[in-house]
């Protein structure tokens, strides 16, 4: 084995987890998900068959990733964020075939803040912040920094986290100096 698992966790038959991953107390990881190298997964984490998790991520504590999620590279997800996969779940009509769990995306780097809700069916883009506690209904932009119940665009950041203060087209970041400029309303690009 070449990842650790804390004593406590449950590590079914069939997942495939990624070299140097860390996996703490009381997490359970299915058949057939998958979680790449490096990863970090905090206590009582629970990820189900077919969630797809990139390299370098970390998922703080009380954190399930059902059914349909996909996490790409670099992502973070705050302590008990929180990830629906049924648009209309009942419990006297229950949703339990893989046809019936729409996909959600988060996008390589992308930060999910404590306490945030995703609902499911949506693509938070690269670079994205959600603020804790937002509750994401609809799709978020690259760079976007989004907040509120229903999250909105407050401003765009960083890929280091701290947010842009765009002057005209063009931004650059106080803290590591990176460059951005404006491509439309919503739209932020990274000049390389």
């Amino acid at each position: 084995m070449d990842y650790f698992k804390h004593e406590s966790a449950y590590v079914d038959e069939g997942a495939k987890i990624g070299r140097g991953t860390r996996i703490w107390h009381f997490c359970h990881i299915m058949a057939g998900a998958e979680i790449g190298e490096d990863c970090t997964l905090g206590q009582n984490v629970f990820v189900a068959k077919g969630v797809q998790v990139g390299r370098g991520c970390k998922i703080q504590n009380n954190v399930s990733l059902y059914e349909g999620v996909v996490l790409e590279d670099h992502v973070f997800v705050g302590p008990s964020a929180v990830f629906t996969n049924v648009r209309t779940p009942r419990a006297a009509f229950p949703r339990n075939r893989s046809e019936d769990y729409l996909r959600t995306l988060v996008k390589r780097g992308a930060t999910i803040g404590a306490n945030a809700t995703i609902v499911c069916g949506v693509t938070i883009g690269e670079w994205a912040f959600v603020a804790a506690g937002a509750v994401v209904t609809e799709d978020i932009p690259p760079y976007a920094l989004v907040a509120g119940v229903p999250a909105r665009v407050m401003g765009f950041a960083c890929e280091c986290g701290v947010p842009l203060r765009f002057e005209g087209v063009g931004a650059t970041c106080a803290a590591c100096g990176r460059v951005y400029i404006r491509e439309g309303e919503l739209g932020v690009r990274r000049v390389e």
